[in-house]
């Protein structure tokens, strides 16, 4: 079937006309492929997390590697999804974002001239783990991720609050969660 826009289009999650790259403090959750378990279990309401759960852990602190203008907060690896807060701060004056991982070779490479937005980390988060993990498991090319992610801009200290709450809780609620394989 030729593509057709009236039938082949997907209804954004994003705030329209909002800018992802301003300062500001995102609650980001990704959910594994099919929301299947691919990064450990929950044992007496404690996530014992795998190889692959820890390539997720690693990858998330690293983050700050690669973008020099975040911050990173509560972060927790679930069986089948992981939930975390990014926070972006300003970009000083004059700063230069680059984009390859390795400084020394981007010379001849060019340099973006803005922060990166919320979905170039996430996507970028994505792909390391899922490269790391194929890469374990001798699976090349099998997803790790489902498409797309669900993120709110968190406008305040108290709605930040709860969700560090939230996030901190979310294992001793795994059979509650909405992304429990037991749930609809």
């Amino acid at each position: 079937m030729a593509f057709n826009p009236e039938i082949h289009h997907r209804r954004s999650i994003r705030l329209r006309d909002y800018d992802y790259s301003v300062a500001g403090a995102y609650f980001i959750t990704i959910c594994a492929f099919q929301r299947e378990c691919l990064f450990g279990e929950m044992v007496d309401g404690e996530m014992r997390i795998n190889e692959r759960g820890r390539i997720v852990e690693s990858q998330w602190r690293q983050l700050p590697g690669h973008y020099f203008n975040i911050r990173l907060d509560e972060f927790v690896v679930m069986p089948n999804h992981a939930h975390g807060i990014i926070e972006i701060n300003e970009q000083p004056a004059g700063a230069r974002f680059i984009a390859p991982d390795n400084l020394a070779e981007c010379d001849n490479l060019g340099a973006m001239n803005r922060a990166p937005t919320v979905g170039e980390i996430v996507r970028a988060f994505k792909a390391r783990c899922t490269h790391e993990i194929n890469h374990i498991c001798d699976n090349p090319g099998v997803p790790v991720w489902q498409r797309n992610y669900y993120e709110r801009v968190i406008r305040d200290e108290r709605e930040l609050a709860a969700i560090r709450q939230y996030i901190v809780a979310n294992p001793t609620k795994w059979i509650e969660d909405e992304n429990h394989p037991g749930q609809a």
